[in-house]
């Protein structure tokens, strides 16, 4: 009988029982007389692993399916306040494992990666710093809590952040600038309380880098996202390359779209509607579009056909935005059930087509990774697993018609431009977090004037009526900021690379499926530049990149029939 996630079982894991198991494979690893023996003792203790981050897993959906539940908080405190202990278990294993006199023996079982990531991840912690991280935890907790609290009143209902997404791209003016002007009012009535967090998050960010020896939280950053093959200068270098070839391209795209629209004084509410019509919208239910997407993934490949019917038959898909529930979309896997699960907040905009595509590449990804024993290889690096994502998005064009219908077309117009319009959006993101954590003391005031010189770095056509989100406070709603530093850039650069596997799938779709396919099976056993040329693609951080790629992209728009834009 097939088990479905209500019924996937959660225990809070006993703390004093796992770092006994770790002491164990620790002894192993200090007095062992071959690698056969360590070999075994890594074996043991990762099915403690295993269940732990299931645990903590488990405990995170379902918090966030319903944050008011008072069991999954307690439960979620819990792992705020221990899970800097469960790290320190992890730090003595791997600093262990890093000078193992077995470690040739052992790269040759597990693979040079692993010991690469254990590495950069061994200058992320020491026991020094476990009450920072829970500290640390706490806030980003405490983020997520007060975004999920918004009940904003709009049009005589009350809704959430993600319920208030239809309203922001309304064909009528009007409605468009309520809506940005009624969702700016919840962050401005919470201003001074997103500031204390975010200022505190700094803070404690900033103290722990220094304990750790870093100059400042940038490098301690990079360390945690396990960037092994590239640094700062690398992604300065390619934003300054989304400067030069991308911000113009996108500014054009923003100034045909208001011809279009006959908007002669484009504002900030202006830049999400692209049609006058209104933005596609995909046709159905909710259940509708699942029965698509499991239509559109039986058609793609054997292997996608496997997996989506995986999902559903275990219902790891929570898909719907309702009250009390956390925003955005996300995800996950369990260890121990060796289960993908995607988690999003339908609202009845293209975005929910965009979640069925995108999440589904990551747990695509996973599923074809989880035979892995090597826990750190089942996902790749952020960078590298937004290629599946963003890849999957591209691969799905040709089934757009059983989501839109007869508004197919404008969709991957309307895909493939917010593609575009969106690197130098990510690119501020990550310009932004390098001036903050560079500068620590900044005020709230001084950090809002940054992004906003940003905005008009990147965003040059942005322009707002709102006086709150004229002044930086935009960024108040980037949940990355937040909750993982850094990571914002990791998009930018895999979106470059999923726009090389659509213009492959344009000229060769076994080809560039092939590609994908292959890179998804490989997990996170290589790093992001290894996964890049073992599927052929162009490094992002090398000079002129971008320039083929953008040139695919114009002659693409170029070619397209503009009666359809309406």
């Amino acid at each position: 009988m097939i088990m479905k996630f209500k019924d996937y079982i959660y225990q809070r894991p006993d703390l004093e029982a796992i770092g006994k198991e770790f002491e164990k494979a620790i002894n192993v690893l200090k007095t062992s007389a071959s690698a056969e023996e360590q070999i075994a003792a890594i074996d043991a203790v990762n099915k403690t692993r295993r269940n732990y981050e299931t645990m903590g897993d488990l405990c995170y959906v379902r918090s966030a399916i319903d944050t008011t539940d008072k069991f999954y908080e307690q439960e979620q405190n819990f792992f705020d306040e221990n899970d800097p202990l469960y790290k320190n278990f992890l730090f003595q294993l791997e600093t262990e494992l890093v000078k193992s006199k077995f470690r040739s023996e052992l790269e040759e079982r597990f693979g040079r990666q692993w010991f690469a990531l254990m590495e950069a991840k061994t200058k992320t912690f020491r026991p020094e710093i476990i009450d920072d991280l829970k500290e640390e935890n706490k806030l980003t907790t405490e983020y997520r809590k007060l975004t999920a609290s918004a009940k904003i009143e709009f049009k005589g209902k009350i809704h959430n952040l993600s319920q208030m997404g239809p309203y922001l791209i309304n064909p009528d003016r009007a409605t468009r600038r309520d809506a940005e002007a009624a969702v700016a009012g919840f962050f401005e009535q919470n201003e001074s309380h997103f500031d204390e967090i975010y200022d505190r998050l700094v803070k404690v960010r900033n103290r722990i880098a220094r304990k750790l020896g870093f100059e400042n939280f940038v490098g301690l950053g990079y360390a945690r996202l396990g960037r092994t093959d590239y640094t700062e200068r690398e992604v300065a270098a390619f934003r300054e390359q989304v400067v030069k070839e991308l911000v113009p391209l996108s500014a054009e795209i923003q100034r045909a779209k208001m011809e279009r629209l006959g908007i002669s004084d484009p504002k900030s509410y202006d830049l999400g509607l692209h049609f006058k019509s209104g933005n596609p919208k995909p046709q159905g239910s909710p259940r509708d579009l699942v029965l698509a997407a499991r239509k559109m993934y039986h058609e793609l490949s054997p292997e996608t056909a496997e997996f989506f019917d995986f999902m559903l038959d275990r219902e790891l898909l929570d898909l719907e935005a309702k009250a009390g529930k956390s925003g955005g979309g996300f995800c996950t896997y369990f260890y121990d059930y060796r289960s993908p699960f995607i988690f999003s907040n339908f609202n009845g905009t293209s975005g929910d087509v965009d979640v069925l595509t995108h999440e589904a590449g990551h747990a695509f990804q996973v599923y074809n990774s989880r035979d892995f024993d090597v826990l750190d290889y089942i996902w790749p690096t952020y960078e590298a697993c937004e290629i599946h994502s963003m890849s999957m998005e591209f691969f799905a064009w040709p089934w757009m018609e059983l989501f839109f219908h007869e508004d197919a077309d404008r969709y991957r117009y309307l895909h493939l431009t917010g593609t575009v319009t969106f690197i130098p959006y990510g690119a501020l993101i990550d310009e932004f977090q390098h001036a903050v954590y560079q500068n620590p003391e900044l005020t709230p005031a001084e950090r809002k004037q940054v992004f906003r010189e940003l905005e008009k770095k990147y965003l040059p056509y942005k322009i707002y009526e709102n006086e709150f989100l004229d002044k930086g406070a935009y960024w108040f709603r980037q949940s990355h900021i937040f909750s993982t530093p850094f990571y914002y850039i990791d998009y930018t650069l895999a979106q470059i690379c999923a726009h090389q596997f659509w213009l492959w799938d344009r000229k060769n779709h076994e080809n560039a499926w092939r590609r994908y396919y292959h890179i998804c099976v490989l997990g996170g056993s290589k790093s992001f530049l290894e996964l890049c040329e073992a599927a052929g693609l162009a490094n992002p951080f090398d000079e002129g990149t971008l320039k083929p790629v953008v040139a695919g992209i114009r002659e693409y728009l170029a070619g397209f029939d503009q009666t359809k834009l309406v």
